[in-house]
């Protein structure tokens, strides 16, 4: 074979892998099974590509048909490499002793999250007992450009990379762009004041995030960290007041107790 053929044939592997990858994340952790039409939807490949794919990943074990539907699942291959990852990364298993005591402090929920395409995915996560859930977990994916989570994470990019992240937002949420943006400056505004921001309803109503971003291991790998909880009487202004200072200890010695890790992220 020669060398430029090889080289395109390496290419469209790379693009089907990069595609497949598309496709299962796609997948949210509610674990909703999901049609052909929904998966075009939600990545923008084609009807003849997505159907090529979901068949492949179906003969490869990372899905599955939905027995007597037209729907898809993560099977146990898909599965297994995300708890693997969990299970193996040790920066992410030391910070869960100190999420779970910052959740118990101020009763809320603690998320530890990264990026995920232009969302936001949790890849830490503890609640407190005494706390209203918001039926999420580690795995959840949130909306980058409408949670605090997601917007203190935006907050700690680099300008070119956050300005383009910005215009990306602005371009999908159509006529409402302009609206989008200038509430995202706002909650900048919020962190460059305070160190943290608040959103209210951002993901679901009734709930809010109290959020700043976090530099961790040796490589200062940028992640974001919020606390909240759904809440039907709630004073935004109160609870961020309440939980900000404590919120910042926490990711302070989170920064300090993971300093020497590899990030893994």
């Amino acid at each position: 074979m020669s060398a430029p053929r090889a080289e395109a044939s390496d290419n469209a592997t790379l693009m089907t892998v990069e595609r497949g990858l598309e496709v299962l994340r796609a997948f949210r952790s509610n674990r909703a099974p999901l049609s052909n039409a929904e998966l075009v939807r939600r990545t923008g490949l084609s009807k003849a590509t997505v159907s090529r794919l979901t068949s492949t990943l179906i003969q490869v074990g990372f899905l599955r048909l939905v027995p007597g539907k037209r729907e898809f699942e993560l099977s146990i291959g898909a599965l297994g490499i995300g708890h693997a990852y969990l299970a193996t990364n040790d920066l992410l298993q030391a910070a869960q002793p100190l999420l779970q005591e910052l959740a118990d402090r101020l009763d809320v929920s603690v998320a530890l999250s990264v990026r995920d395409g232009i969302d936001m995915l949790y890849v830490g996560y503890r609640v407190s007992r005494k706390v209203a859930t918001l039926r999420l977990g580690v795995g959840s994916v949130l909306p980058m450009s409408t949670t605090s989570i997601g917007r203190a994470y935006l907050w700690g990019l680099p300008d070119e990379e956050r300005q383009g992240l910005i215009e990306e937002h602005k371009r999908r949420a159509g006529p409402q762009g302009d609206a989008l943006e200038q509430a995202i400056l706002e909650s900048f505004e919020e962190l460059e004041g305070t160190g943290t921001c608040a959103v209210l309803g951002g993901f679901q109503r009734s709930t809010f995030g109290v959020a700043l971003p976090v530099w961790v291991g040796r490589e200062g790998a940028l992640m974001s960290m919020s606390c909240g909880k759904a809440d039907v009487d709630l004073d935004l202004r109160a609870e961020r007041e309440r939980i900000a200072p404590a919120l910042k200890e926490a990711a302070e010695k989170l920064q300090a107790q993971l300093a020497d890790f590899d990030s893994g992220i």
